[in-house]
């Protein structure tokens, strides 16, 4: 899910709003459209999604100043920091929990369960022709795995696990307290088990019963064309392994693309600039340019001007949401020596003399003059 409404509108702020007014502006929807507080709705579950997506861009004035500056277009660009289909609830709900942390217990629902392995992130660098088509990349990852000795309980092989007598099993603390907003269930987990719900009689001499070993395992990840920085994989079950049998994490892979010392680029288009002489501006003809597929031969009409933009559709990006490729743009850039010999000083000053209008032929042209004068 990307929204296409505009995420200052969405949040009800001024453009010119603080960050404190966006914080509060989003704060106040979030907590009326939280998916716990509306279970099974659809309509919240978007409100909610579409508000953590507004304030996930805006809060940040780095990612807000290019948002302004690019608007919707930039707002579509993963870049921002979600995946490739925008971004989900368990996004939303992670999202909030990193900047409102206790706000997500309020409605006595935990968004993770306590024996969750972490998530774990990594970065892939690529180079811009790594962008054209699909790629692979191995990548080596350190993670917590569980101990096989004792099978990820922490305790020694054939020991049993004692019921906690905090939480009597439960793994969490209920506290039940009065607010403007109602009954709050505050839920903590349980500090003597770890959120657990038992506890060790005598540790598995492997893993200190800790239940998880750290290992070092080889990934090989396939990487969609016309990816950005920005972007990331998420890779189910290939973070931290939970705790005592709890469910593994996700491992995010995060994109940077590397700048590339000729191509600029914009989404799915890139730009460059190349030189040309001031004879081929004037009479025209052809110049080989570089794209990312190889050169290309750009024809230059007669009499194009310094700083004159060609379009070369389909030598961009592939798109990663569409089907085709974004284009190149080719700016021209009339090249003037610093260094002439003789005889081109009397050429140039032979073509000066085109300045004075009354020196020109009556019914020729300036190309054509142009053109005898070159050839002499």
């Amino acid at each position: 899910m990307t929204t296409n409404r505009d995420y200052y509108e969405i949040l009800d702020v001024d453009r010119a709003a603080t960050q404190e007014d966006i914080k509060r502006a989003y704060r106040k929807l979030a907590l009326k459209y939280h998916p716990d507080r509306n279970p099974n709705d659809k309509a919240s579950e978007e409100k909610f999604k579409e508000a953590t997506e507004a304030y996930e861009v805006l809060k940040s004035p780095e990612q807000r100043q290019r948002y302004d500056r690019y608007g919707q277009a930039g707002g579509r660009d993963p870049g921002f920091g979600f995946g490739f289909d925008g971004i989900s609830v368990e996004d939303a709900l992670r999202a909030f929990m990193q900047d409102f942390g206790g706000f997500s217990d309020i409605f006595g629902r935990r968004s993770q369960t306590a024996n969750q392995g972490s998530n774990l992130r990594i970065n892939i660098d690529l180079e811009l022709a790594d962008v054209l088509t699909e790629s692979k990349k191995k990548i080596r990852l350190r993670r917590l795995v569980s101990c096989k000795a004792c099978r990820g309980t922490g305790a020694k092989a054939g020991e049993a696990l004692e019921t906690c007598s905090a939480c009597h099993g439960t793994g969490e603390i209920r506290r039940v307290q009065s607010t403007f907003l109602g009954r709050i269930v505050n839920v903590v987990t349980c500090s003597r088990c770890g959120g657990n719900g038992r506890v060790i009689k005598e540790v598995c001499e492997k893993c200190k019963g800790k239940g998880r070993l750290e290992a070092q395992e080889t990934l090989e990840i396939k990487i969609p064309p016309g990816v950005a920085t920005g972007n990331y994989l998420r890779i189910e079950g290939r973070g931290n392994d939970g705790v005592r049998g709890g469910p593994p994490g996700d491992l995010q892979a995060v994109i940077n693309v590397k700048d590339h010392p000729v191509f600029e680029r914009d989404g799915d288009n890139i730009f460059c600039d190349i030189p040309i002489s001031f004879p081929l501006a004037a009479l025209g003809g052809k110049v080989d340019v570089p794209t990312l597929d190889g050169p290309y031969k750009l024809k230059i009409p007669a009499g194009t001007q310094s700083q004159k933009v060609f379009t070369l559709r389909g030598k961009g990006l592939p798109r990663v949401r569409g089907i085709g490729r974004g284009s190149e743009y080719v700016r021209v850039t009339v090249w003037v020596p610093t260094r002439i010999s003789k005889e081109e000083r009397d050429l140039l000053e032979k073509l000066s003399e085109f300045d004075d209008k009354e020196k020109l032929e009556p019914g020729k042209s300036f190309l054509e003059k142009l053109r005898n004068l070159l050839g002499d």
